[in-house]
């Protein structure tokens, strides 16, 4: 795989455009009762009419057998090596939500979270309490007040929320008080270096501080907080792959991914069509376009495998928009993998087609794990899925005499 200051050797800028979809969570399982995924049950004729015209294969975000976050997931899907560039999801909450985040502040991604008589975790996400209950929530926390930083905290959407902590020598190299799972308490953060220590007192201070506050707020009766993370940097899209790049996300944290990328964020509405409405609108001001769907992530980490299909051919219904603009390369891929049936992202590896003029045909003619499993493309890093796109918009030159 090339380094990036390679690739950008070869970059070049041209009129073509490349319609990046991603389809969060979009690889499943199995359903026992009938042997299909989500993807495979679905009803997507126009996600099949492209993997038949297109070329197809199956992405391991970081590496086979590794679960992803978000982050990695994403920026692998950007041509960015995840295990070379890691970024917190703390950081990325905060500038998805155009919070004015400093040069050593720590920002942590937080849950609001159901805990019982026990302290144990029943319910991570509180029933998914409304965004407006999650702002008062957040002035209250707001109240707390910390020796060594000033805190922030402030909801992003639904159960989420982001706490920034703000003071000197600051390091966010400490662990999460999410214990990923119910049936067990908020963990004690820990420092994973001994210059951590100080955020890991502020951090735990404050979830103390917080269970206090929210004792009598059911269902949202604790915070998790995890992702502690503080501003990196990473090469833009335009420096690197020379694009004019622009993101379509309706979720703070994919917003704040593309902006650490140098894209642009558009404003777009809440839902499936409005994203589809912002492509339409945007379409002639840039060259790239990353368009993220998260519900199909969601209803799989709710375990909701009818509803995920649903979603799934809500996509599909929307899809002839982006076929009609004509994209010189349309790329449809997930991040991660997150099957209904476990309730969470995987390690499984994700179907991709990728539909150009340029590229090879294969036999494939169904999205889907199963048939994208016989495409020509095989299964190779995310990371190789934009220097594909590259070249079939004929965006990189030569390698070498």
């Amino acid at each position: 795989m090339l380094r990036l200051e390679q690739i950008r050797d070869l970059a070049t800028q041209t009129p073509s455009k490349i319609v990046l979809l991603v389809i969060d969570g979009l690889g499943g399982l199995p359903n026992p009762d009938t042997g299909k995924t989500e993807l495979e049950t679905a009803h997507t004729p126009n996600l099949d009419q492209v993997a038949s015209l297109g070329i197809c294969g199956m992405v391991d975000p970081v590496s086979r057998g590794i679960t992803p976050g978000s982050a990695p997931g994403h920026l692998a899907l950007f041509g960015y090596n995840p295990i070379e560039f890691t970024v917190g999801r703390g950081i990325l909450e905060v500038l998805g939500i155009d919070f004015d985040i400093k040069r050593g502040d720590v920002a942590a991604r937080g849950n609001f979270c159901t805990i019982d008589n026990n302290g144990l975790v029943v319910d991570r996400r509180a029933g998914r309490i409304s965004t407006e209950k999650n702002t008062e929530l957040c002035s209250e926390l707001s109240g707390i007040t910390l020796d060594g930083a000033k805190l922030f905290v402030v909801p992003v959407k639904e159960h989420r929320l982001a706490v920034i902590f703000r003071g000197y020598e600051l390091v966010a190299d400490v662990s999460d008080s999410d214990p990923q799972k119910e049936g067990l308490g908020p963990q004690t953060i820990i420092p994973h270096s001994p210059q951590a220590q100080k955020v890991a007192d502020l951090a735990n201070e404050f979830a103390t501080r917080a269970k206090a506050v929210l004792a009598n707020h059911h269902p949202a009766n604790m915070v998790l907080l995890r992702g502690f993370s503080q501003h990196p940097d990473l090469p833009t899209m335009e420096y690197v792959f020379k694009l004019n790049a622009a993101a379509i996300a309706a979720y703070p944290m994919y917003r704040g991914l593309a902006k650490l990328v140098g894209m642009r964020v558009l404003d777009t509405g809440p839902g499936i069509s409005d994203e589809f409405d912002t492509l339409t609108q945007h379409y002639s001001d840039h060259d790239f376009f990353f368009m993220h769907i998260k519900k199909t992530d969601s209803t799989g980490e709710d375990g909701n495998f009818s509803a995920k299909v649903q979603v799934l051919e809500e996509i599909d219904e929307q899809l002839p928009r982006i076929l009609k603009l004509e994209p010189d390369v349309l790329v449809i891929s997930g991040d991660h993998s997150t099957p209904a049936l476990l309730k969470s992202h995987s390690w499984h590896p994700v179907p991709v087609t990728i539909y150009s003029k340029w590229c090879r045909h294969d036999q494939v003619r169904e999205f889907s794990e199963s048939a994208c499993s016989f495409g020509a493309l095989g299964r190779f890093p995310s990371a190789e899925v934009m220097p594909l796109a590259m070249a079939n918009a004929l965006k990189l030159a030569k390698f070498g005499a």
